[in-house]
Parts: structure tokens; C-alpha cells; sequence
């Protein structure tokens, strides 16, 4: 029987080589047929696989005792179960898994399928935690000519879609937070963090702005520009697989695949991107491009905020948690009137999305590449990126202001929790 990572990649290869069927063919007899449909349907399975039969005793499962939503359990059998609607993607279980038996969904071989078959726009959405990741000296421009050659007509930085929401979030808190007891939960940026909000503290869901994620805003975005177009997120982040399943916002990403998967896909094909040439920039500002780190989202509102109100009587004041432990101790301060702060950032990660669990580099690097590249943005926040002006007129909005008042594409609704569980 092979092996689930040789399974994976040889799979994974054929794909590339356009033999799928023939590789399947080849090895009739030896595969394990649930590993080969995880691999080829992985919608139809949780985030979360146990690709070999587990053996451990109740004592010694420590991704059971880790999962903060209680999302993965033994069934009478002893057998591990994931129970889809409570599990976030945090990756705590495959982290803690002494047995090597757990891995995550990887959607690489459905995407590629996809990404060649279709017949209109095909757009990679990358996330703002990725400057350095595939490489120190890789640059944006190189990035977007190798995802072309994978078949891609074009990359957007999500980090332009993170100026729309910062600017939204700012307005929020002009707009809400009226007295020194108000407050605000970002809702921008990590799905753990919204997860833990409304599965532990819901009674804290009043207190979210009703934002799309900037990964939920780019696909609506592309999609409402160009309706054929298929919509692939890729970041650093296993969440982010559960994110654009949630049934209200899942018309806006059509595959969301991993810095991992994505150099997968270059060592097979040959693709280094340092070799190619730069093509055009971005236009995101710095309060955009800074979302990937913890603070970044804190520092961009507070940013904005003072461009929209500079005379605001009651200024932004800020607390972060950066990894689940401290975002559940976090909320719990907030639900025990136990902070003082008026703006709350919590990332499920420990340093923000560049220490999530399928980021290349250490996530202190990650920092460092996310902070230098905001310095070289042309723009310090939103309100002054005409780019992000533009964006909007194109989208349907007249004003900035549009974005409380009448902003469909950029809003959900956090009202109705997926499980309460106990503290």
C-alpha cells in the first residue's frame, strides 16, 4: 500500500502531466481508496484527515485535548471523527498528533484540474502574508509571471481588497463608537478568531462589525467584474478552507490552496520564479499590506481612522492576541469587563497569518518582509490610494460612505452561531 504523501505527490504529478487517469490505472491495487478521494474530491471531507487507521489510546490522543472547538473525537469504534461545522482549521490536532496520522485537506489537484478547464478568467488571490515566502529575492512581479505559467491570466494582492476593509472598519468605528464604554471585535482577517467569538463568547457577536474577511471581499469583487471568472485564494492558512465553505459567503472562493501546495505545484513544473521577469505593480496601500502580521489590522484602522476624523474626541485604543490561547483568554477578559481597550484584534496564529501552520518561513521573518514591504507601498492607508476609489466607483459605490450604508458585497452577518460550546 503506498504511502499517503507518495500517493499525493505522484498523484499530483500526473495531474501536472495530464496522465491522471493513467496513473490511477497503474496502481489499481495498491491505494487506499479513501486517501485517493480525499485527494481528488477533498470538498466531500473535513479539513482535517486521519489517513491512517489511529491505534492510540483515549490517554494518549493529544489532538483530541488540544482542539478548542471539540471538533475532533472518537467515535464507539475508537475510529477519529471531525465534526465539520465545529472545526475552524486551526491545525492545533495535526500539530499535536504524536502518531503522524493527521494531515490537512489539500485541494492542489482539483484546482489544477480546474484552472485548466475553464474557459473564462482564472485570477490567483494571494495573500498579504506572502512577500518572502517562496524566496527573499522573489518579487511580486516574478510571483505573478509563475502563476501565469501554472495558468493563471492574472495575480491580485489581497492586500488591496484589506484597504476596502480597513477603510469599512474604520468608518464602523466612527459611526459606533460613541461613548468610552463601546467597543469593537475586528472581524477582519482570521476565521479562529471569529470562530471562537461565536462558538464560546456569542453574546459578544453584537459587538462585530459585519465585514467580509479581504479574502471573501477579493473573490465578490472579481466575480462581480467578471462573472465566469474562477476565484484561488492562496495563503498561509488551513482556516481559510473552512472560511470559504461557510454557506453564506461561499460564492466568492472557488479553491483556496496553501503556500505549501503552491510550491508543490513550482518543484514539479519547474517553476523558479526568481528566473522570470517583473511585471506590473500593485496598488495596495501600506495599512493594506500590513494585515498579515498581528497589530497590522489595529495599526491600519487607527491609521485611517485619523485620516477620516482627525477630530475624534474618543480615539482608537487597541488590545491584540496573537494564537488561540490568547485569543480565548483575550475574549474572556472582554466578556469579564476585564479590558479597557475599545478595539479588539485577535489572530488565531502566533505572530498574525505569517506564523500560520502552512507559512514556509519563521514567522519573525514573515514580520520583517510584511513591514518592509508596507514601507514601500506609494500610499499610507486607504483613503489615500486613488486605486481603492477607483476599485469602489467599478464595484458600484458613489462614496466611501457607501461601505456602512448600502454595502452588500462587503458584509455578513454574524448573528447566528454554528455551535455554543463551553468556555
Amino acid at each position: 500500500m503506498k504511502r499517503f504523501e507518495d500517493l499525493y505527490h505522484e498523484l499530483l504529478r500526473s495531474t501536472i502531466e495530464n496522465r491522471q487517469d493513467e496513473y490511477i490505472g497503474s496502481i489499481a491495487d495498491d491505494f487506499d481508496t479513501h486517501q485517493l478521494d480525499c485527494l481528488l474530491h477533498p470538498k466531500k471531507h473535513p479539513l482535517i484527515w486521519c489517513t491512517e487507521s489511529c491505534d492510540c489510546t483515549d490517554h494518549d490522543r493529544h489532538c483530541v485535548k488540544v482542539c478548542p472547538f471539540h471538533a475532533i473525537y472518537p467515535d464507539e469504534s475508537g475510529k477519529l471523527q471531525i465534526n465539520e461545522e465545529a472545526c475552524a482549521g486551526c491545525s492545533y490536532c495535526i500539530q499535536e498528533c504524536r502518531a503522524n496520522k493527521l494531515t490537512s485537506s489539500k485541494d492542489v489537484i482539483p484546482a489544477l484540474q480546474a484552472i485548466r478547464s475553464h474557459e473564462g478568467l482564472v485570477y490567483a488571490l494571494i495573500a498579504p502574508a506572502f512577500i518572502g515566502q517562496f524566496s527573499s529575492d522573489i518579487t511580486p512581479g516574478m510571483l505573478r509571471n509563475a502563476f501565469k505559467m501554472i495558468g493563471f491570466h492574472g495575480m491580485l494582492e489581497v492586500a488591496l481588497f484589506a484597504d476596502i476593509l480597513t477603510l469599512k472598519e474604520a468608518l464602523e468605528f466612527d459611526r459606533n463608537i460613541q461613548t468610552e464604554d463601546d467597543f469593537i471585535l475586528t472581524s477582519c482577517c482570521c476565521p479562529v478568531w471569529i470562530s471562537l467569538i461565536k462558538n464560546i463568547h456569542n453574546d459578544l457577536v453584537p459587538h462585530v462589525p459585519p465585514s467580509v474577511s479581504p479574502m471573501i471581499a477579493s473573490g465578490r469583487a472579481v466575480k462581480i467584474m467578471y462573472p465566469d471568472a474562477l476565484t484561488v485564494f492562496i495563503g498561509p492558512c488551513l482556516a481559510k478552507k473552512a472560511e470559504a465553505r461557510d454557506k453564506d459567503i461561499a460564492d466568492a472562493i472557488d479553491y483556496v490552496l496553501t503556500f505549501e501546495e503552491v510550491v508543490d505545484i513550482f518543484k514539479i513544473m519547474a517553476i523558479n520564479p526568481a528566473d522570470l521577469e517583473n511585471s506590473e505593480k500593485d496598488h495596495s496601500s501600506r495599512a493594506g499590506r500590513i494585515y498579515a502580521h498581528s497589530g497590522g489590522v489595529s495599526e491600519a484602522v487607527k491609521l485611517t481612522l485619523e485620516r477620516i476624523n482627525p477630530q475624534r474626541n474618543i480615539t482608537l485604543h487597541t488590545q491584540k492576541a496573537d494564537g488561540v490561547k490568547a485569543c480565548r483568554e483575550l475574549i474572556s477578559d472582554i466578556s469579564n469587563h476585564e479590558t479597557s481597550a475599545n478595539f479588539y484584534e485577535g489572530m488565531g496564529c502566533k505572530g498574525g497569518c505569517v506564523g500560520g501552520p502552512k507559512a514556509i518561513i519563521p514567522h519573525e521573518e514573515g514580520r520583517r518582509n510584511v513591514e518592509e514591504y508596507g514601507k514601500l507601498a506609494t500610499y499610507p492607508t486607504p483613503i489615500d490610494n486613488p486605486y481603492v476609489i477607483e476599485l469602489l466607483n467599478r464595484l458600484g459605490f458613489e462614496t466611501t460612505m457607501s461601505l456602512v450604508n448600502e454595502s452588500d458585497i462587503f458584509t455578513r452577518s454574524f448573528n447566528k452561531p454554528m455551535s455554543i460550546l463551553k468556555p
